[in-house]
Protein backbone atom coordinates (compact mmCIF):
# COMPACT_ATOMS: atom_id res chain seq x y z
CA UNK A 1 0.00 0.00 0.00
CA UNK A 2 2.92 2.33 0.60
CA UNK A 3 5.59 2.93 -2.01
CA UNK A 4 8.52 2.52 0.37
CA UNK A 5 10.21 -0.88 0.51
CA UNK A 6 9.11 -2.59 3.69
CA UNK A 7 10.27 -5.83 5.22
CA UNK A 8 7.42 -7.80 6.79
CA UNK A 9 8.08 -9.05 10.32
CA UNK A 10 5.97 -12.07 9.33
CA UNK A 11 4.01 -13.11 6.25
CA UNK A 12 1.75 -16.14 5.97
CA UNK A 13 -1.11 -17.70 4.08
CA UNK A 14 -4.35 -18.14 5.99
CA UNK A 15 -5.59 -21.73 6.18
CA UNK A 16 -9.03 -23.28 6.82
CA UNK A 17 -8.15 -23.97 10.48
CA UNK A 18 -7.93 -20.18 11.01
CA UNK A 19 -11.53 -19.48 10.00
CA UNK A 20 -14.83 -19.06 11.78
CA UNK A 21 -18.25 -20.37 10.71
CA UNK A 22 -18.61 -17.43 8.30
CA UNK A 23 -15.53 -18.41 6.32
CA UNK A 24 -13.41 -15.48 7.46
CA UNK A 25 -10.29 -15.63 9.62
CA UNK A 26 -10.88 -15.21 13.35
CA UNK A 27 -9.94 -11.76 14.65
CA UNK A 28 -8.10 -13.50 17.48
CA UNK A 29 -5.83 -15.25 14.98
CA UNK A 30 -4.89 -11.87 13.50
CA UNK A 31 -4.35 -10.44 17.00
CA UNK A 32 -2.00 -13.28 17.91
CA UNK A 33 0.08 -12.66 14.78
CA UNK A 34 0.16 -8.92 15.54
CA UNK A 35 1.64 -9.90 18.91
CA UNK A 36 4.23 -12.14 17.23
CA UNK A 37 5.16 -9.45 14.67
CA UNK A 38 5.61 -6.88 17.43
CA UNK A 39 7.83 -9.31 19.32
CA UNK A 40 9.94 -9.91 16.23
CA UNK A 41 10.43 -6.15 15.78
CA UNK A 42 11.24 -5.68 19.49
CA UNK A 43 14.05 -8.20 19.25
CA UNK A 44 15.31 -6.89 15.90
CA UNK A 45 15.38 -3.31 17.17
CA UNK A 46 16.93 -3.86 20.61
CA UNK A 47 18.82 -7.18 20.38
CA UNK A 48 17.19 -8.07 23.73
CA UNK A 49 15.65 -11.51 23.32
CA UNK A 50 12.91 -11.67 25.94
CA UNK A 51 9.78 -9.52 25.97
CA UNK A 52 6.24 -9.82 27.27
CA UNK A 53 3.19 -8.02 25.94
CA UNK A 54 1.63 -5.56 28.38
CA UNK A 55 -0.84 -3.70 26.17
CA UNK A 56 -2.38 -3.64 22.74
CA UNK A 57 -4.22 -0.45 21.91
CA UNK A 58 -7.54 -0.40 20.08
CA UNK A 59 -7.70 -2.66 17.02
CA UNK A 60 -10.35 -2.01 14.40
CA UNK A 61 -10.79 -4.46 11.53
CA UNK A 62 -11.39 -2.66 8.22
CA UNK A 63 -11.48 -5.68 5.90
CA UNK A 64 -12.03 -9.40 6.42
CA UNK A 65 -9.32 -11.96 5.76
CA UNK A 66 -10.19 -15.09 3.79
CA UNK A 67 -8.71 -18.57 3.36
CA UNK A 68 -5.73 -18.37 1.03
CA UNK A 69 -5.04 -14.66 1.56
CA UNK A 70 -1.35 -13.84 1.99
CA UNK A 71 -1.25 -11.69 5.11
CA UNK A 72 1.72 -9.44 5.87
CA UNK A 73 2.46 -7.90 9.25
CA UNK A 74 4.71 -4.84 9.00
CA UNK A 75 6.18 -3.70 12.31
CA UNK A 76 7.91 -0.44 13.14
CA UNK A 77 9.40 0.75 16.44
CA UNK A 78 7.75 3.92 17.70
CA UNK A 79 9.43 4.38 21.07
CA UNK A 80 12.00 2.70 23.29
CA UNK A 81 11.92 3.44 27.02
CA UNK A 82 14.08 2.09 29.82
CA UNK A 83 12.21 -1.20 30.11
CA UNK A 84 9.48 -0.96 27.46
CA UNK A 85 9.18 -0.68 23.71
CA UNK A 86 6.19 0.46 21.65
CA UNK A 87 5.68 -1.12 18.24
CA UNK A 88 3.22 -0.18 15.48
CA UNK A 89 2.01 -3.11 13.36
CA UNK A 90 0.21 -2.70 10.01
CA UNK A 91 -1.67 -5.72 8.68
CA UNK A 92 -2.34 -6.14 4.96
CA UNK A 93 -3.85 -8.99 2.97
CA UNK A 94 -3.10 -9.87 -0.63
CA UNK A 95 -6.26 -11.49 -1.93
CA UNK A 96 -6.02 -15.13 -2.97
CA UNK A 97 -6.52 -15.53 -6.71
CA UNK A 98 -6.01 -11.84 -7.44
CA UNK A 99 -2.26 -11.14 -7.14
CA UNK A 100 -1.48 -7.50 -6.53
CA UNK A 101 -4.84 -6.75 -4.89
CA UNK A 102 -3.84 -5.70 -1.37
CA UNK A 103 -6.19 -4.43 1.33
CA UNK A 104 -5.46 -2.90 4.70
CA UNK A 105 -6.90 -5.22 7.34
CA UNK A 106 -6.02 -3.42 10.56
CA UNK A 107 -3.24 -1.82 12.58
CA UNK A 108 -2.22 -1.86 16.21
CA UNK A 109 0.13 -0.31 18.70
CA UNK A 110 1.65 -2.90 21.02
CA UNK A 111 3.69 -2.26 24.15
CA UNK A 112 6.20 -4.84 25.35
CA UNK A 113 8.35 -4.96 28.49
CA UNK A 114 11.82 -6.50 28.55
CA UNK A 115 12.27 -9.31 31.05
CA UNK A 116 15.02 -11.65 32.18
CA UNK A 117 14.97 -15.44 32.50
CA UNK A 118 13.22 -15.08 35.87
CA UNK A 119 10.37 -13.03 34.39
CA UNK A 120 11.67 -9.85 36.08
CA UNK A 121 11.55 -6.50 34.31
CA UNK A 122 14.99 -5.39 33.08
CA UNK A 123 16.56 -2.36 31.44
CA UNK A 124 16.68 -2.71 27.64
CA UNK A 125 20.19 -3.05 26.25
CA UNK A 126 21.95 -2.06 29.44
CA UNK A 127 20.71 1.54 29.09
Amino acid sequence: MENEKRDAAIRLTMMPRDTNAHGTVFGGVILSYIDVAGGVESIRHTRHNRFVTVAMKEVIFHEPVFIGDLVSFYAKTLKVGNTSITIHVDVEAERFGTPGVVVKVTEAEVIFVAIDENQKKVIIGGR
